[in-house]
């Protein structure tokens, strides 16, 4: 039976039982542990899903940072990874923080995400993802599936269409009763139908829970009279993304998420049979960004055309956030997916590009650098007196949001 790791973030997987058992380990074989560990070599030029490092106590460790997300090993083990929040010690709870920080990233299947789903979140996520594609996929048959006129060619016992002379002679010199035609045919086998059968047929080889089981072998039903595709990249590039095609946008996204598996975070190499991971820091900014403009602010995301050197236009200056509400001036905001546990953790570097968004940004006399919220830390205001400039550092909360006193506060001294 496949086993399964629930990991939240800085916790490690290992294989020694050295000493006693700690909070943060997480103990699994050594054979799982190697092809874990293979995965991490192969993608490290790519990014550092799991750190490779070692412990005192416990040898040598993989623990989660920054990623989170699913892996699934050959043998079928699943590895979730759930961000760590503040206050919140339930798998369930944290699921369904990363659930809601999904929903927010554009150009992803997770944007039109059921609320329903979060109910489900004693589900293994993988099951949950499962859920919310045939979620989607239920909507588009009950529009109805689209057909299209698919251009065939075909050796028939009869004539059809155009017969193609070349064909005719090089495939039926001694079979004269074919003819080697070619024609049209109104038909729902087209590419973006056999993207999703190939999705429903992969998913059914991955899910474990009978109520995905049993929807996928409904919605094959409907899908009985297409093929499966036989090239996917050569598939997804003849999808129409035309109007009439609206309809097939998020299943599509669906599809990609699945059959590529590297929609998201780019993985090379044959010891994983599937990973879905996500990066944090993009989390994090999507999630601020969606908030914000839930609280009134017209936000502009990663803003372009300053630079540090302005002749020649060098170096791009590009802040998460640009942010105007019921002021002129505007707001500089950037977001900084890290754990600050202390004041010293603030990062030099942090502050600096903050300084430099503000002396670029004229309208900007306000800037704000954001954390997550992590242990206790006494707020300070930085004040750069020679510029007019003030810099916050705020902590958002990722199961509150922003502490609302503070932030009213704040945006009242600015508009003095």
């Amino acid at each position: 039976m496949s086993k399964q790791i629930i990991l939240k973030e800085y916790e490690f997987l290992q294989t020694k039982y050295e000493t006693s058992e700690h909070e943060k380990a997480h103990y699994i074989n050594e054979r799982i542990f190697d092809e874990l560990e293979s995965f991490v070599l192969q993608n490290d030029a790519h990014v550092n899903y799991l750190k490779l490092t070692t412990k005192k106590g416990f040898g040598k460790v993989l623990q989660a940072q920054n990623y989170v997300g699913l892996i699934q090993t050959n043998d079928g083990t699943t590895i979730e990874i759930l961000p760590k929040v503040k206050n919140i010690n339930s798998d369930e709870e944290s699921k369904k923080i990363l659930i809601k920080m999904l929903c927010t990233l554009k150009k992803s299947p997770f944007k039109h995400f059921n609320k329903v789903n979060l109910k489900s979140s004693k589900m293994p996520l993988l099951e949950i993802f499962i859920s919310m594609f045939l979620e989607e996929l239920a909507k588009l048959i009950q529009k109805g599936i689209k057909s299209d006129y698919i251009l065939k060619e075909e050796n028939l016992h009869f004539l059809k269409g155009k017969l193609k002379i070349s064909e005719q002679i090089k495939q039926n010199s001694i079979h004269k009763e074919r003819f080697f035609v070619e024609y049209e045919e109104f038909s729902s086998d087209r590419a973006e139908n056999r993207l999703i059968k190939s999705t429903l047929e992969y998913l059914y080889k991955k899910s474990k829970y009978n109520k995905n089981q049993q929807k996928i072998r409904e919605f094959l039903f409907v899908f009985d009279e297409v093929s499966l595709s036989k090239d996917i990249k050569t598939d997804f590039s003849k999808i129409k993304c035309d109007r009439q095609m609206k309809d097939y946008e998020d299943i599509l996204l669906w599809a990609k998420t699945f059959l590529l598996e590297n929609s998201f975070s780019p993985y090379s190499g044959e010891s994983i049979a599937f990973a879905l991971l996500f990066d944090m820091n993009l989390l994090f900014e999507s999630y601020v960004g969606a908030y914000l403009k839930k609280k009134g602010f017209d936000v502009k995301v990663q803003d372009k055309g300053k630079y540090l050197v302005q002749v020649p236009s060098k170096y791009s200056l590009r802040p998460d956030f640009v942010l105007n509400k019921d002021t002129e001036n505007e707001i500089i905001a950037d977001t900084k997916y890290k754990n600050i546990s202390k004041q010293q953790d603030i990062s030099q570097a942090d502050m600096y590009q903050l300084y430099a968004y503000g002396t670029k940004y004229k309208m900007s006399k306000q800037l704000y650098l954001i954390y997550p919220k992590g242990d206790d830390v006494a707020l300070q205001r930085y004040a750069y007196i020679e510029n007019e400039l003030h810099l916050d550092v705020l902590f958002f909360d990722l199961s509150l949001g922003f502490n609302q006193e503070l932030f009213v506060q704040t945006r009242c001294e600015i508009s003095v």
